[in-house]
């Protein structure tokens, strides 16, 4: 952030003059809050013109990709592009490699992602032009947080049991607030803006054993009608945790045949847009995406609200990552107790008040911080619910596209963040009350998806457009039956998948 105009003569490469200085106070108009204006200062005829160059704040930071490229006034809607592009490069990969990771398989995509994003990563800290950097970030997202993070989280639903699923998905998600602690840790170690994106860089070595160490998704097997992998796997599973049961493996290796061939005669293949082709899976999809605008506009909206609080940046980062944990720990205990629909709604509705609240409160201001770590603890809650709720809401065959989708959304709203937050120009508030807003309003419309705890993930799409109609958090409550219709061996077998229904206690 520029502290003040650079003024000829006054400021050199070694030294700058102090702000309240006589030569400062004449050179720099002051604005009417009675602090140095950033962008402009005094000429010779003591009329105001634009600053050309500036003095960086440098306490906490003197590199950076800021400073370099003077990212103020006329110039700081590049600070904001750059935010905009890398959020744009999540939504491109979470549409393309989620259809890929549905086609080609979970792993083949994760273990590609990790790979390329190891090299874009390192790759980004030589740039030395801005729009070439833009690009790089561009790919970045699209192999970092779309290929390798939600590619990930799918796999990690899909490879566990129905009373797993709860404690993996968000155990998942606690690496994140790890990972944003570990961001703020080493930014405020490294000063040095081309070693830290190095360092940065190097954590994707920590996905390339996973080429060798990790299984593909044996729902996504099954599906396909690879049953006697997918089956393999499982007696894997079972066999690491100790279990004594043994696999009729033909017998699975037939059924699955079987419901393969059914599927193919029901859908040939399955898509993005079969999520919109019948009206209950085209109304859950709408309102889950909503859903995940709603959550990461609010997410990042607080996160970037951390830069206008007063105090070391980096602990407040690292404070930001560190109010998710207990987030995290709550919504493992409550998820199973209370059910998704209740504590997402609950989340969402705290969260969204915190960010309207806050924005009537003094900035700065002890109770503005805790009202905004709060609001950061419960729309943290609320996001790792929507990854959670997402899974199980839709089938098998076109899972790790819905999520994309959903994802997509996401970074949408991560990309238009950092512009609505321009909007504080006008007023500081409307940034922080439309987040709120919106926030409400998607709280609201959760109520009407169907609860998913304890029951089987949909298989086919034809499971996926029965499951959850009619049960909504208004039918429940008015003692209306709903439709809890679960899946038979009978009719359609468990999950289209016996051996990860019999053994989900198991593995």
């Amino acid at each position: 952030m520029a502290d003040a105009c650079w003024i000829d003569g006054v400021d050199t490469n070694e030294t700058v003059a102090a702000w309240n200085s006589t030569e400062v106070l004449a050179a720099i108009p002051m604005t009417l809050e009675g602090k140095l204006h950033n962008c402009y200062l005094y000429n010779e005829y003591n009329e105001t013109e634009k600053c050309s160059k500036w003095v960086f704040v440098t306490r906490y930071r003197t590199s950076s990709r800021a400073i370099e490229w003077s990212f103020v006034c006329d110039q700081r809607w590049m600070g904001a592009i750059t935010q905009m592009v890398y959020m744009l490069g999540v939504f491109t990969g979470a549409v393309v490699l989620g259809g890929m990771a549905d086609k080609y398989g979970r792993k083949t995509i994760f273990c590609w992602s990790g790979v390329l994003q190891l090299i874009f990563g390192i790759l980004a800290a030589f740039i030395p032009e801005y729009w070439s950097f833009l690009l790089t970030q561009y790919l970045y997202a699209i192999f970092g947080s779309a290929g390798a993070y939600i590619t990930g989280f799918v796999l990690t639903m899909e490879i566990v049991g129905a009373n797993k699923r709860t404690a993996c998905g968000v155990a998942f998600q606690c690496a994140f607030a790890l990972g944003i602690m570990l961001v703020a840790g080493w930014g405020a170690l490294i000063d040095d803006r081309q070693l830290l994106q190095i360092v940065y860089g190097l954590h994707g070595l920590l996905l390339i054993p996973h080429i060798w160490i990790m299984d593909e998704s044996p729902r996504w097997l099954w599906a396909q009608g690879r049953a006697k992998e997918a089956v393999d796997i499982i007696q894997r599973g079972l066999k690491c945790n100790k279990s004594e049961e043994v696999l009729d493996k033909p017998r699975l290796v037939s059924i699955g045949k079987v419901e393969k061939l059914k599927d193919e005669d029901d859908a040939p293949s399955a898509t993005t847009l079969d999520l919109f082709k019948t009206p209950n899976l085209r109304i859950k999809t709408i309102n889950v995406c909503f859903c995940w605008f709603a959550n990461s506009l609010v997410y990042y909206g607080l996160t970037l609200s951390t830069g206008k609080m007063e105090g070391n940046p980096y602990l407040i980062t690292a404070i930001f990552g560190f109010v998710e944990l207990p987030s995290y720990a709550a919504v493992i205990y409550f998820l199973d107790i209370w059910g998704r629909r209740p504590l997402i709604s609950s989340m969402m509705l705290i969260g969204g008040a915190a960010c309207i609240i806050a924005a009537y409160l003094q900035s700065g201001s002890i109770i503005s911080t805790a009202i905004v770590i709060a609001g950061k603890l419960f729309i943290a809650g609320s996001f790792a619910i929507v990854y959670n709720y997402s899974a199980e809401l839709f089938p098998t065959v076109v899972r790790n596209s819905a999520l994309g989708l959903g994802s997509m959304c996401a970074r949408l709203s991560g990309a238009l963040t950092p512009l609505i937050s321009l909007l504080d120009s006008f007023d500081p508030k409307i940034p922080a009350v439309l987040f709120g807003i919106i926030a409400l309003v998607s709280e609201f419309l959760t109520l009407f998806l169907p609860e998913t705890t304890n029951k089987p993930m949909p298989q086919s799409l034809a499971d996926g457009e029965t499951f959850g109609k009619g049960d909504t958090c208004f039918a429940s409550c008015l003692g209306k039956k709903k439709n809890s219709r679960r899946y038979s061996v009978e009719d359609k077998t468990p999950e289209a998948m016996v051996p990860l229904e019999d053994m989900s206690k198991k593995v």
